[in-house]
């Protein structure tokens, strides 16, 4: 895939800003490139904290969720919840299970006014679909089996915008139903919203939502409706608070753009996870996945903590890492956290198989194609995401991944920045029996008989250009490595966390040299050396992949061109610049 360097050229008054906010002027450049402009919004970017997010009531029909969901629990009613089997739905589905129960033993202790009695005692459940024999969201199966049970309200977190049918049964079968869900809202010939027979429906992307950040997780939805239950109920503010460690792993795990109310949600939800996990099963994870004592950031909820999470609901049941957060004991979580550790590793070895084949079939049957459709029928189709998500990496191309479901091949793609997904899916809409998602990722089945139409009119339709398939590296500043401090280093610490609308900055430097090249780790995948520009001392730098293929070009080479990130490499009590060069080229 070709790369293109661009250097950002938005201007500013960089003097000004670095003055009033006490930064570095090259700080100051970065927060211009981020486009956080005026005095607000880089003071809520610097230092933002939960009073500055929006107001919940601006999400439709939170009120009416709220005191809906209030009168059911005060009556005493059956109330079920229905999350989903990832990241963001097992959050959020523990976000609304754990604050109903408590909004429950709030009306249990204080009669409503004018009231005799206490409350009624009501039954709160919940229910995860099972990946592979349900699929995502509500389903017909999951009404009958609530008939059966007595429920008498239904629930939905992260999914039920797209459920008309289910959600029209479950009406007729005289449900109280309340959605709370944040994926796109399909539109009818007529562009007309398709929204499902609901008594409340808290969505930030409904056409008549007044929330400004339309792009938040399923989790904060869940989240910001029991801000307001809390309220209403009288529970104190920071009982509502305690959640935000999970509406953070939520948003990074959903992948969320890091801007706006997200960036507040993340950066303070790390701050309380670094000061010591207030849920014992998310400390016990962290504490199996080596992380204790570590600065925890977004990289280890995307990377290390979040997978593990979503391994339960990949290869066995998402209950697992449900009933780890409910479970309340450090003791208890210790087998719950080892065994979705084991998972994540089994299922890190079925992936790499999975991208093998992919790349294959990607580079042998397909090499024209503008949208990969590829099929691995023996991949487990819980991985089709990710390894679609590793050959979009790849390739650059958006792809589908397809496997053999039980009655239909079932799949999921991952795109890039020039191709919305779901408008692609819609405009095929009438080759598959079900699909959902965003303008980056979406899940879709269809008939086995449909594969090869589906592949060639998603292609037809695609309308992307060569330029559309570059690669494009943007670097915030021209910056010489003798002007790296570490006053400058942890200053930049101010702008994470680091994520998608927020990403890591990257500098450039033209002709330095790097000298003693030494191969460092057991897999010999680090490359240790000294940076030299001319204007100092130099300093330590490092590269991460093939070490000996590097060493031997780079040895070649008098001069280089380095893209890089500074840091601070603390070892033995030792504290040393470096910088991390992610690419060199002459």
């Amino acid at each position: 895939m070709e790369t293109r360097m661009m250097l950002y050229t938005k201007r500013a008054d960089f003097q000004k800003i670095a003055e009033e906010f006490g930064i570095d002027q090259v700080t100051a450049r970065i927060i211009r490139n981020r486009d956080v402009v005026g005095e607000e919004q880089i003071r809520n970017y610097l230092s933002g904290r939960l009073s500055d997010l929006p107001e919940a009531s601006l999400l439709p029909d939170i009120e009416k969720a709220a005191s809906l969901l209030h009168r059911l629990i005060r009556e005493g009613r059956h109330i079920r919840i229905v999350g989903d089997y990832d990241i963001d739905g097992v959050c959020a589905t523990y976000i609304l299970q754990k604050g109903l129960l408590r909004v429950q033993e709030a009306l249990q202790d204080v009669p409503e006014e004018g009231e005799k009695g206490k409350a009624s005692c009501a039954l709160i459940d919940h229910v995860i679909p099972d990946r592979i024999r349900d699929g995502y969201g509500i389903n017909l199966q999951i009404i009958e089996v609530a008939v059966s049970d007595g429920v008498e309200a239904v629930l939905t977190c992260d999914n039920g915008i797209a459920a008309l049918e289910e959600l029209r049964e479950a009406k007729e079968r005289g449900f109280k139903v309340i959605v709370t869900d944040h994926h796109e809202v399909r539109l009818d010939e007529a562009g007309e919203e398709q929204l499902p027979p609901a008594d409340a429906i808290v969505n930030p992307k409904l056409s008549k939502s007044a929330y400004p950040e339309k792009n938040i997780c399923g989790a904060v939805v869940a989240w910001r409706l029991l801000e307001r239950l809390y309220e209403k109920t009288g529970i104190p503010r920071r009982e509502w608070e305690a959640f935000l460690e999970f509406a953070a792993v939520a948003t990074v795990g959903d992948v969320m753009e890091l801007q706006g109310g997200n960036r507040i949600i993340v950066r303070e939800g790390l701050r309380r996870m670094n000061a010591g996990c207030e849920n014992p099963g998310l400390a016990k994870l962290v504490e199996v996945c080596g992380l204790t004592g570590k600065r925890l950031t977004a990289y280890h909820i995307g990377f290390v903590i979040g997978p593990c999470i979503n391994a339960g609901g990949r290869l066995e049941s998402a209950e697992t890492a449900l009933q780890l957060f409910l479970c309340g004991s450090p003791e208890n979580s210790l087998p719950l956290a080892l065994h979705l550790q084991e998972l994540n590793e089994e299922r890190k070895a079925m992936t790499e198989q999975g991208v093998e084949e992919a790349a294959r079939q990607a580079e042998s049957l397909y090499p024209e194609d503008q949208v990969l459709v590829l099929f691995l029928p023996k991949l487990h189709e819980s991985l089709a995401g990710i390894v679609a998500g590793r050959i979009r990496e790849k390739y650059g191309k958006p792809c589908f991944v397809l496997t053999e479901g039980a009655e239909a091949v079932k799949g999921s793609g991952r795109s890039i920045e020039a191709y919305h997904m779901f408008q692609g899916l819609c405009g095929v809409s009438e080759l598959l029996e079900k699909f959902g998602g965003h303008p980056m990722a979406a899940g879709l089945s269809l008939r086995r008989e449909n594969l090869e139409a589906f592949r060639r009119e998603l292609n037809r339709q695609a309308g992307l250009c060569p330029e559309d398939f570059r690669k494009t590296v943007w670097i915030d500043a021209a910056m010489p490595v003798s002007y790296v401090t570490e006053r400058l280093v942890q200053e930049l610490a101010l702008l994470e966390p680091f994520g998608p609308g927020n990403e890591k900055p990257v500098f450039a430097e033209k002709a330095v040299r790097l000298r003693d090249l030494r191969v460092i780790g057991k897999n010999r995948n680090v490359l240790r050396c000294r940076v030299l520009d001319g204007a100092g001392p130099g300093v330590d730098g490092i590269l991460f992949g093939e070490a000996d293929r590097m060493r031997e070009e780079l040895s070649a080479m008098d001069q280089v061109n380095i893209l890089y990130y500074p840091e601070i490499n603390e070892y033995n009590g030792i504290r040393r610049l470096q910088i991390v060069i992610s690419e060199y080229f002459s």
